[in-house]
Formats: C-alpha cells, sequence, structure tokens
C-alpha cells in the first residue's frame, strides 16, 4: 500500500462526486472510497469502490470502514453528497494537528458557498460532556486509525442500523481526546436546493418518527456511560417527603418575566384560570421590563393571589428569577413552571402536577406541551412529550437528550437546597440533572400547556445563528460534563464504601 490517507465518501452517481473528486486528487496519498448500496455502472477513475452492507451509519458500515482503515495512518470520513472543497493545506492541517495531540478524532470549521455566496460554520468544542447524537461536527472528520484497533471489535456487536457512527465517536473519545480545529479548513459548495445550510429544528430529536433512531441511541449512550464510571443503576432514585416544611400554599405558579407586554396579561389569567381544592398563588418576577410588562402587572394587584417580585438587583437571568421566586416565604409546597408567552391548556392542570407528586413521592415532575402559533393555533410538529424518558433508564438517558421537556414542577424544599444556574438557556436542563440522579421523576404524558412559538421567543433565530448556537449548546454540554463527573464521583464514593463493608465483615 503506497498511500498513508484515506477518505470515505457517500456515492449516488458520478457527477456528484465527480468534483469532489478532482479536488481531493490534489492532494496526494489519499485513497478515495465511494460507498454506495448498489455497485456504479462504472468506478470514477482513480476510486475504489465500498459495496455498503447496510445504511451509512449502521453498525455494519462502520465496520466495514474500520476494517478498510486499519491498513492507513489516518481516515477521512465525508458524509455530504454536495462538494468539498479542501483549503490550501486543509487536510495536511488536520493531520499534522493529529500528530501534535496524538488525538483519536479530528474536526474543523469550515465554510457553505451557494451561488458563490459564502457563510461561516464555526463549531462548538467537543468535551467529555457532549454526548448528544446530534453534536455537530460538520460533514467532514478525520480519525486516528490506529486507535480502530480498539474500538472496531465494539462495533459488531448489535447490529445497530442507525447508531454505529455514534458508538464509534464515544468509543473512540474513551481512548484519548476528540479535538475541534476552529480553523476553516473546507467548504461544503451546495445545490441551490440545499441553500442555507438550516440547522434541525430545536424539536426534531423527540419527533416520533424517529423512535427506533432514538431506542438505538439510547443504548449506545448507556454502554458508554458503563465504561466511563457515570452509569446509574435503574430504582436507585429517592423518593422525596413530600410533607417536609410548612407551607400556606399548596403550590405556586411560577412565571419569570422581562418585556412581554403582549403575553404576560394571557399568561397570568391562564394561571389564575386553574381550578383546585386546595390553595395556590402565582408568583411573576418581574425582572426590570420597560415595555410595559410592569404597568400590566400592577393591573392584578387586587387579587392576593398575585405575587408581583421586581428583584433589588440587574445580574438576574431566568434562573435566578426561579431562585427569587422559590425562595419567597410564599412560595408553595410545589413550584410549578409557566413561560412568560405561554398559557395552560386546562383549568385543571396545576391538580394534575400535583396529584402526580403525591402518586409518585417525585423530586421533580415534567409533563407535556402542544406547539401552537401566537395565536394558539396547532403547529406541525404536533405533541412534545419527551417518551425518550423512561422509568426504567431516564436518568442515563437524559445525559445524551437535549432538555427534559415542560411544563416542569419542583418540590420546593428540594430546589432550595438546590438552587437553579443563573443563566437563561440550560437552566432548567441543569437542575433537571441533579434532581434525576438521586431523586424520582414524575412524568405526565397529557398536554398540560401550549408552547407559543413567536419572534419573542428567547431561542427564536438561534437556528441560523451559528455562534448563538454553538455558545447554547457549548453550555449544555458543559452541564453535561459536570453533572457526568458527579455521577462518577458518586459511584466511586459508592464503590469504595461497599469495598470498605466487605472488608469489614471479613
Amino acid at each position: 500500500m503506497d498511500s498513508m490517507y484515506n477518505i470515505f465518501l457517500p456515492y449516488q452517481d458520478t457527477p456528484q462526486v465527480r468534483a469532489t473528486i478532482e479536488n481531493l486528487q490534489k492532494f496526494g496519498g489519499l485513497d478515495i472510497y465511494l460507498l454506495s448500496p448498489a455497485d456504479p455502472e462504472q468506478c470514477p477513475e482513480g476510486c475504489k469502490w465500498v459495496k455498503m452492507e447496510g445504511a451509512i451509519n449502521s453498525e455494519k458500515v462502520v465496520a466495514q470502514m474500520c476494517q478498510i482503515s486499519l491498513d492507513y495512518e489516518y481516515t477521512f470520513i465525508y458524509d455530504s453528497m454536495d462538494t468539498l472543497l479542501p483549503s490550501t493545506h486543509g487536510l495536511q492541517r488536520m493531520i499534522d494537528v493529529a500528530e501534535c495531540t496524538f488525538a483519536s478524532m479530528l474536526y474543523a470549521d469550515y465554510a457553505v458557498e451557494t451561488e458563490g455566496k459564502r457563510s461561516a460554520r464555526p463549531l462548538a468544542d467537543y468535551q467529555e460532556g457532549s454526548l448528544r447524537d446530534d453534536f455537530a461536527f460538520g460533514p467532514l472528520i478525520m480519525v486516528n486509525s490506529g486507535f480502530l484497533y480498539d474500538v472496531a471489535p465494539e462495533l459488531t456487536k448489535h447490529n445497530w442500523k442507525f447508531a454505529g457512527r455514534y458508538a464509534m465517536r464515544l468509543a473512540l473519545s474513551r481512548v484519548t481526546e476528540i479535538v475541534h480545529i476552529n480553523e476553516p479548513l473546507y467548504t461544503v459548495i451546495t445545490a441551490p436546493a440545499q441553500a442555507g445550510g438550516k440547522i434541525e429544528s430545536h424539536f426534531d430529536y423527540v419527533n416520533p418518527r424517529f423512535r427506533e433512531v432514538q431506542i438505538e441511541m439510547e443504548e449506545a449512550v448507556t454502554e458508554h456511560l458503563k465504561e466511563v464510571g457515570g452509569y446509574i443503576e435503574p430504582g436507585s432514585q429517592l423518593p422525596v417527603n413530600l410533607n417536609d416544611g410548612e407551607f400556606e400554599y399548596e403550590a405556586s405558579v411560577i412565571i419569570p418575566v422581562r418585556n412581554r407586554v403582549r403575553t404576560i396579561r394571557d399568561a397570568v389569567e391562564s394561571a389564575l384560570s386553574q381550578k383546585a381544592p386546595f390553595k395556590f398563588n402565582v408568583i411573576v418576577v418581574d425582572n426590570h421590563s420597560d415595555d410595559g410588562t410592569t404597568e400590566v402587572l400592577e393591573s392584578f394587584k387586587g387579587d392576593e393571589r398575585v405575587v408581583h417580585l421586581i428583584p433589588e438587583t440587574y445580574d438576574l437571568g431566568i434562573g435566578g428569577c426561579w431562585n427569587l421566586a422559590i425562595d419567597d416565604p410564599r412560595c408553595g409546597r410545589f413550584a410549578i413552571q409557566l413561560d412568560s408567552d405561554d398559557v395552560y391548556s386546562s383549568e385543571d392542570t396545576i391538580v394534575k402536577i400535583v396529584d402526580k407528586f403525591r402518586e409518585t413521592q417525585a423530586g421533580m415532575v415534567i409533563g407535556s406541551y402542544q406547539l401552537t402559533n401566537f395565536k394558539g393555533e396547532k403547529l406541525d410538529g404536533g405533541v412534545i412529550d419527551h417518551r425518550e424518558w423512561t422509568d426504567e433508564n431516564g436518568t442515563n438517558n437524559a445525559l445524551r437528550i437535549n432538555g427534559l421537556g415542560a411544563p416542569r414542577a419542583f418540590f420546593t424544599p428540594l430546589l432550595r437546597e438546590i438552587h437553579l444556574p443563573n443563566v437563561s438557556y440550560g437552566e432548567d436542563y441543569a437542575v433537571g440533572l441533579e434532581i434525576t440522579r438521586n431523586y424520582r421523576l414524575g412524568r405526565i404524558w397529557d398536554v398540560l400547556y401550549n408552547c407559543r412559538r413567536w419572534e419573542g421567543n428567547s431561542d427564536a433565530g438561534a437556528a441560523n445563528d451559528y455562534e448563538k448556537l454553538n455558545r447554547f449548546n457549548t453550555y449544555k454540554d458543559r452541564i453535561r460534563t459536570w453533572e457526568l463527573s458527579a455521577r462518577q464521583n458518586q459511584n466511586s464514593i459508592g464503590a469504595e464504601f461497599d469495598y470498605q463493608d466487605i472488608d469489614e465483615e471479613l
């Protein structure tokens, strides 16, 4: 074998890959392998053929690529049908960084070009908590083929149809680090029909059509957590004593708000319309609104159930506003979420939530919601119920998914111990991970509120704002990293105590 490197490309037809092949052949010592489920009429000159034995991300195809790659030093994998144009010395730069870092896998920033217009695609850094199966590596990655000797045997055990690539990169991350080169090293040239490079919907990962994919990804991440010591045994979560503390109110609806003059009245009236056999109130934390929101809230001052809080400081995010509400002595035994631009779907939402707490003795209860537009009309995507959660393995799978669902509700004494991070994105996910590490989670599959999507949402515009998206995803990955470390430490301490107990018995 003369070539030291190889690359795999998906093959549809020769015109589709011709430009990519010509661009790659300018880089010496690179063998090009074309992946397709069917034999080509004629393999393009200078290329080799691989007949795929499954889908491109299946375990079988990944195993095929691994077997071929063992004869090379470094392997590139490109998983787009669009034209790949490496920058000058771009591929060599990835190889040079690999040799400096001893990385198992590398990926780089890139650009997208459509009809002569270029746009940057910066990517987020990989870390130990980057466990999402949809982590954005870009369409081109490079693997240190030597490490495939270590991981290849793990990629032939399950016959996964979808999770092969995901399992491979988890396995590689256990060998040594995955490195992000934050330099634009290639361009993806798209046809006009693929213009924009739009990122997947925030809600795509819970689409019920992808349930079979979800199951395989969960199996893969669960095996990974067992390997790295972060696995939580099913059924180990504790009940809470729901009678702890003395509360005037059984429940409080918590509404943090800033500048939602168009929506806040609907939200408060929705909360006040609840019918319950117990006392409840509505705590609105008005984070120094200056658009008329404060005046709207003052119109409710005749209703003693409405608590209007204005922070003394100006440094609070959504999490900080929540902390202000739950630490208030008027907060009820159960703190129930309602965003300032959403409404409950029925008059018995908080009763269903409190009943679920009593039924399960959970530290946290999460419901389901319906996506609507500002007028309340249902949107495509339907009901978001996060059925990827199971009582058997939800606490482990929670480290893979990007959220636990809504509306969220908490046992107030427990939340007062933990508190939420003072941020405005991911604060709910952070506290949810911490609670489910040790305490039960109750799920309600009925729709409890309508999530109104409009231009004022806190995540509006993130789908095509790559710096904002990277910032959001990096923070959630950081939360996972910290949580994984906490679980590893907890398991390590538990194992140490078990060893001491056995030693004493002996």
